[in-house]
């Protein structure tokens, strides 16, 4: 009989002003998708896979859960004009890039949303972005980061928070759980099984956020 291959990690980022979340799934291997969630009704869209290495916490959603502030680090870019890391600005749950920093190292990286179009970026210099990925519509500030993590309320947990409806949710051996106040679980969705399915984000993921120059604030 065959090993079952490891269950992804799950973290799980809130949107501040909708009933939205962003999954990030951690496996088979080297990949990472992207899942939205409609938190209100526990309806789950896939999206993005990506090969390479996302860090979660230094991702952040929009207040009104469409953007995705993302930091991602693929080691065959290196030589490109991505320079192998790099933060990036999409709509979610896909990774089209409206607006992209290249970094070329891991440290900082990434940032968070302030308004649902100003964003700040941990990217220890200039807000420069890539000439492919100008990302109109967004004031982007330079300052310092904010980094997400657990709410550590559940023992034993990966990750653990609570949602826009105040649910306490974790997550475990690649499923998303809902722990209720007298201890009872729930889950709400199994990834266990979820196979690299790496496919070209939609036209409307693709469409410029409006047709403006962006602003960019320094130090």
């Amino acid at each position: 009989m065959s090993t079952p291959p490891p269950s992804p990690r799950l973290f799980v980022i809130f949107a501040k002003e909708a009933h939205v979340a962003a999954i990030f799934a951690r496996g088979p291997t080297n990949w990472f998708h992207v899942i939205r969630w409609d938190t209100r009704n526990d309806v789950f869209e896939s999206g993005a896979w990506m090969r390479g290495r996302l860090y979660p916490q230094r991702c952040d959603l929009s207040p009104d859960g469409e953007l995705l502030l993302y930091f991602v680090f693929q080691k065959r870019r290196g030589y490109t004009s991505y320079e192998s890391s790099w933060t990036a600005v999409s709509r979610l749950p896909w990774l089209h890039a409206l607006g992209l920093w290249p970094q070329g190292h891991t440290w900082g990286g990434g940032g968070y949303f302030i308004t649902n179009r100003i964003i700040s970026l941990e990217n220890g210099r200039s807000c420069k972005a890539h000439p492919e990925h100008i990302p109109l519509g967004l004031e982007v500030i330079s300052s310092g980061g904010e980094r997400k993590s657990s709410s550590n309320e559940v023992a034993g947990a990966e990750w653990s928070g609570r949602d826009q409806r105040n649910r306490l949710i974790f997550t475990a051996n690649g499923k998303l759980h809902w722990q209720r106040d007298d201890q009872t679980e729930q889950v709400l969705a199994d990834f266990n099984g979820d196979k690299p399915d790496p496919r070209d984000a939609p036209e409307w993921a693709k469409r410029s956020l409006v047709d403006q120059s962006p602003t960019c604030i320094g130090r």
